[in-house]
C-alpha cells in the first residue's frame, strides 16, 4: 500500500521534528534540519516492491543527517543500501569523507550501516530506493569503494538504471505482488552491477589497494564457479597461477578466508533465490545444489548460522515482507 505524509498541517516550530519523525520511520533513523530559514514543507509518499521501499519526497532546502549516534541507537536494523534519484534541484552527499554533488536527473549510491549526510540546498524532489545490503550480494570492499559516489544518465549503466528507477518509483502502486517480487530482484541485480561498475573505476583510477586487481578477478572467479562443488583455494589458486599460500595472504585483508568467502558467496546467492518468488518458486534443496551446496542438511545448518533462520522460514519472511 502507498502511504503519504505531508508536514502542511503541523505549526511551524515543529514541522523539523516532525519530518524527521516521518523520514526515520519511512526509511532509517535520521535529523532533518531546514536551510531556507523559513518554514518547512514536504511530502512524503512511499511504497514497497517486495524488498525494496520506494519513497517519494518533495521538500523545501534541508540537510539530512544519518549520524553514528543513531545508527548505533538501532543496532539490530538490518544495514540497507540506497540509491537517490534526483528528479528536481541537487543534491550534495557526503559520506565516508567523500563530497559529490548530485544534479537533476543523477543518482546516488550511499550505504545505511554508515554516517552521511544530504544537502538539499533548494527546493527539491527526488525517489529514494532503500533494499537490504546483504541481497545485493556484493562484497563489502565493493560497497565502501562504491558508496558517495554519482552517477549521470549518460554514464556507464546509468543510462540504463535511471530510466528504469524512474518509471518504477512512479508505477509502484500499480503492481501485483508476484510482479513487484520479480521486479525488486530485478532492482537488486542493476544495483549490484552497478556497485561493480563504480568499484572497477574506483580502482582503475589508483583509489584501491596494491592487489585490487588480482582480488578483483579471484573474487569474480568464485562468483563464476560458485555452482561447482569442487570449487576450492587449490583450483582458485591454480586457476591465476599463484600458491595457495599467497591466495590466503591476498584474502587476509578482505578479513575472510578464502573458503569463507566462497561459502558467504554461495550463502548471499541462495538468500537472493529464495528471496525471490515467482509462480513457481524452485524447491529449497534445488537451489543449494544450483549454488555449489551437496549436502542438503549442511546447507540448512549453515544457512542458519549466518542468517538466523532456516532457508524456509526466510523465504516465508521474504514473502511476508513482499506483501
Amino acid at each position: 500500500m502507498d502511504s503519504q505524509v505531508t508536514a502542511a498541517s503541523v505549526p511551524d516550530d515543529g514541522k523539523a521534528a516532525f519530518w524527521s519523525g516521518a523520514m526515520s520511520r519511512t526509511l532509517v533513523p535520521v535529523e532533518v534540519v531546514p536551510l531556507s530559514g523559513r518554514p518547512f514543507d514536504g511530502l512524503l509518499v512511499s511504497h514497497r516492491l517486495g524488498y525494496v521501499g520506494i519513497s517519494t519526497l518533495e521538500a523545501d532546502a534541508a540537510r539530512v543527517s544519518r549520524t553514528a549516534a543513531l545508527i548505533a541507537g538501532a543496532p539490530r536494523s538490518e544495514p540497507r543500501v540506497g540509491v537517490g534519484v534526483q528528479v528536481a534541484g541537487r543534491a550534495v552527499l557526503e559520506q565516508d569523507g567523500r563530497r559529490v554533488e548530485v544534479p537533476e536527473g543523477g543518482l546516488v549510491l550511499y550505504d545505511t550501516a554508515r554516517p552521511y549526510s544530504v544537502d538539499y540546498p533548494e527546493r527539491f524532489r527526488t525517489h529514494l530506493f532503500h533494499l537490504p545490503r546483504r541481497l545485493l550480494g556484493v562484497p563489502e570492499r565493493d560497497l565502501r569503494l562504491a558508496a558517495g559516489a554519482a552517477v549521470g544518465p549518460a554514464e556507464g549503466c546509468g543510462s540504463v538504471l535511471l530510466p528504469f528507477l524512474g518509471t518504477l518509483a512512479v508505477s509502484a502502486h500499480c503492481y501485483s505482488a508476484p510482479v513487484g517480487d520479480r521486479l525488486a530482484g530485478s532492482v537488486a541485480d542493476l544495483l549490484s552491477t552497478l556497485v561493480a561498475q563504480l568499484a572497477v573505476g574506483r580502482v582503475a583510477d589508483g583509489r584501491g589497494g596494491p592487489n585490487e586487481h588480482l582480488v578483483r578477478r579471484v573474487r569474480e572467479y568464485v562468483d563464476r564457479h560458485l555452482g561447482d562443488p569442487e570449487l576450492s583455494p587449490e583450483r582458485i589458486a591454480d586457476a591465476h597461477h599463484i600458491s595457495v599460500r599467497y591466495l590466503h595472504r591476498l584474502f587476509e585483508g578482505e578479513g575472510v578466508t578464502v573458503s569463507r568467502f566462497i561459502q558467504r558467496r554461495r550463502l548471499e546467492a541462495c538468500a537472493r533465490e529464495l528471496g525471490r518468488r515467482g509462480r513457481t518458486a524452485p524447491t529449497v534443496s534445488a537451489v543449494a545444489q544450483r549454488w555449489g551446496f551437496v549436502n542438503p542438511t549442511h546447507f540448512s545448518r549453515t544457512f542458519r548460522a549466518a542468517y538466523g533462520v532456516s532457508p524456509r522460514e526466510w523465504r516465508a519472511l521474504r514473502t511476508d515482507e513482499a506483501g
